[in-house]
Order: structure tokens, then C-alpha cells, then sequence
């Protein structure tokens, strides 16, 4: 979105993938969902949290209950085991720019807010995200609000993940997508 809003030649249609447009709002929804967490796991995360042990093995189990319901529902598959081996091995970027979990924001992206930008949009776009998704269906009806014409398809049975949780409808959805709009 952020490169979309600078109309760059060439870019003839968009896709976005259960994202934010606002930092604020990201960790806002991500709070109610963390509220919604059994007692002992939110009091794991504060503590740790409070006492600056966000690597502590005890806050790691406890943002993997978060991720168990909002970033992927069905068994890990292995891009995804892959994927948090990697952010483990080098957690420099991650770290850096958000912070130790989704929830938890400290980094560089903090205060980053697009949302008085996305008006500029002007291509067809097509959001995606899904019913459970840590990018909660109130944060993306509010960026299908504001860009002009978008397109928003919820994954009902999905989390942050839908192109592995539905994955026959997420590739026709994209599929179609990119055959109108190539």
C-alpha cells in the first residue's frame, strides 16, 4: 500500500495480504484479541513484557497461544516452521522495526499510519484477509473504506494465513483476480 499510494508507472492492479495501514491500530486489535487469551497467558506476556524478557522461553510458548489462533489455525505446515527457524536465527529486522511479537510494538514501525494516504490508491484493489487474522476484519473494512473501489474478500475459516488454511479458495480468488486484472 505504502508504495501504491506513490502511483508508480506500471502498476496496473494491487493485492493486499492481511495488512495493516496503521501501526496503532494493528496493536489495538492485536490487544483485543490478546485479551481474549486465557488469564495465566496474558499474565505470562505482561510479566515478561514488564521486566524486559521478551526472549525468556516462558513469553515465546505464550505469543505461540496468540499465533495458535490468529496467525495460523491448522498445524504448522513447514514453510511456516521454516520461516519462524529463520526469524530466530536473525531476528535483527524483525526486532528493529517491530519488536518482540505482534502485540508488543516497539520498533521503528510504531507510529507508522498510512490510512490519510490510501485515497491515493488508484488502481483496483483487492484485499484479503481472514475472519480469525490478527489483521481483524475491523482493521481491513477500514482500509477497504478507504480505498476508492477495493475489493475485500474474508477467508471465513482463516487466520493470518489463508493461502494455507483455504487454499484452493485462495488460489482461485487470486487467480481470477490476476486474470481480470493483469
Amino acid at each position: 500500500m505504502q508504495f501504491a499510494i506513490t502511483r508508480p508507472a506500471g502498476l496496473t492492479s494491487l493485492i493486499v495480504a492481511d495488512s495493516p495501514a496503521s501501526m496503532d491500530v494493528w496493536v489495538s486489535e492485536a490487544n483485543k484479541l490478546r485479551d481474549l487469551l486465557p488469564p495465566e497467558v496474558q499474565a505470562t506476556l505482561l510479566k515478561h513484557e514488564a521486566d524486559g524478557t521478551t526472549d525468556n522461553p516462558a513469553y515465546e510458548a505464550a505469543v505461540t497461544v496468540f499465533y495458535d489462533r490468529h496467525l495460523c489455525r491448522i498445524p504448522q505446515p513447514q514453510c511456516m516452521i521454516d520461516s519462524f527457524a529463520q526469524l530466530a536465527a536473525e531476528p535483527t529486522v524483525y526486532h528493529t522495526m517491530n519488536g518482540p511479537s505482534e502485540f508488543h510494538v516497539i520498533g521503528s514501525l510504531k507510529t507508522w499510519d498510512i490510512r490519510a494516504d490510501l485515497a491515493k490508491i488508484n488502481v483496483p484493489t483487492l484485499l484479503v484477509s481472514g475472519q480469525f487474522d490478527e489483521a481483524t476484519p475491523a482493521m481491513v473494512s477500514e482500509i477497504h473504506s478507504l480505498i476508492p473501489g477495493s475489493t475485500w474478500e474474508l477467508f471465513p475459516e482463516s487466520s493470518h494465513t489463508p493461502h494455507l488454511e483455504e487454499p484452493a479458495r485462495f488460489k482461485r480468488i487470486i487467480g481470477d483476480w490476476l486474470d481480470s486484472h493483469a
